[in-house]
């Protein structure tokens, strides 16, 4: 069985992703590890924890980094609420974070687990602290699929950058150089077709389980939050695609290709944009592989069969 490490600021859509490994028969999650983002880095802790509880699940969390790197933290708490999770009451969880701290519990957890999948939810500020510590483990790293970027299209929190690539650009950026095996999954491919429409969420609710509303009930905010932003009353759930395909490259991922990518850390107009050498005229290696395109049939299907 493959071993899996979550590496989240675990909000509304991370929770979802994260039911989504925690459900599967094809992996086993080794740690959850928490990082500033979407939320604090103590509401992202809480909420891998309250996840995981919704999920039966004992798998360690480890709070990590409480902010980016050398930039000031600005939350998304306008999209996913002031508590991450839609702002629905829920209780507080009953189990608490290990006392090791989240960087070191990934580089101890990856060491121990060659070959393991790395899957990144949130900003790379922990993978990137991680990498300074032990640079020795991207040998052990089997995939990295970063739930990251926008490749050559418009991005959601600026006109060029996705959200969790702009929040620590400097992490990003060194993550990005050191040799990891990266699966960019780019923000734009959770949009449109990919959307959960009315139709899809109705069919999620009607699915009865408590995890079902849970999916539903704790991002209210975020298709409020779509909506105003881009008119959409979809429900786009990129960190489920990048689980989807964590957990399923074969039957999900339609085409990908292999490109050098640098990430934009000190320009003011273009912090965090991903910089996809598409056409390879830069003459650098291609660094990492670039997803544009997904069965979303399965990808659906996926999500249903997390809330069963």
């Amino acid at each position: 069985m493959t071993t899996m490490i979550i590496d989240t600021d675990t909000a509304s859509d991370d929770a979802v992703a994260i039911a989504m490994a925690l459900r599967s028969s094809e992996v086993e999650v080794a740690a959850i590890t928490t990082v500033a983002g979407n939320c604090n880095f103590e509401q992202a802790t809480r909420n891998a924890l309250f996840t995981a509880e919704m999920c039966r699940s004992d798998v360690p969390v480890y709070r990590g980094s409480a902010g980016p790197l050398r930039v000031s933290p600005e939350y998304a708490t306008w999209f996913h609420g002031e508590d991450g999770l839609g702002d629905r009451g829920y209780p507080p969880p009953r189990g608490r974070h290990r006392a090791l701290d989240g960087v070191d519990a990934l580089v101890s957890t990856i060491r121990e687990n060659p070959g393991c999948v790395l899957v990144t939810l949130g900003p790379l500020t922990n993978v990137a602290l991680a990498l300074r510590q032990a640079p020795d483990i991207v040998e052990s790293v089997g995939r990295c699929v970063i739930m990251g970027g926008a490749a050559n299209t418009v991005g959601n929190v600026t006109p060029a950058a996705e959200f969790n690539l702009w929040f620590d650009p400097h992490a990003a950026s060194e993550v990005f150089r050191s040799g990891l095996p990266i699966e960019m999954v780019g923000w734009e491919l959770c949009r449109d077709e990919a959307g959960l429409d009315a139709a899809e969420q109705a069919h999620v609710r009607a699915i009865g389980t408590e995890l079902a509303d849970f999916f539903l009930d704790c991002n209210a905010t975020a298709i409020a939050a779509t909506k105003k932003q881009s008119g959409s009353d979809s429900l786009e759930l990129p960190d489920p695609v990048a689980m989807a395909i964590a957990l399923d490259k074969k039957n999900v991922v339609k085409h990908s290709s292999k490109h050098y990518v640098a990430i934009e850390a000190d320009s003011p107009l273009t912090r965090g944009m991903s910089v996809v050498d598409s056409l390879d005229i830069m003459n650098e290696a291609p660094n990492t592989e670039i997803i544009w395109g997904i069965d979303i049939a399965r990808f659906k299907e996926m999500v249903y069969e997390a809330a069963r």
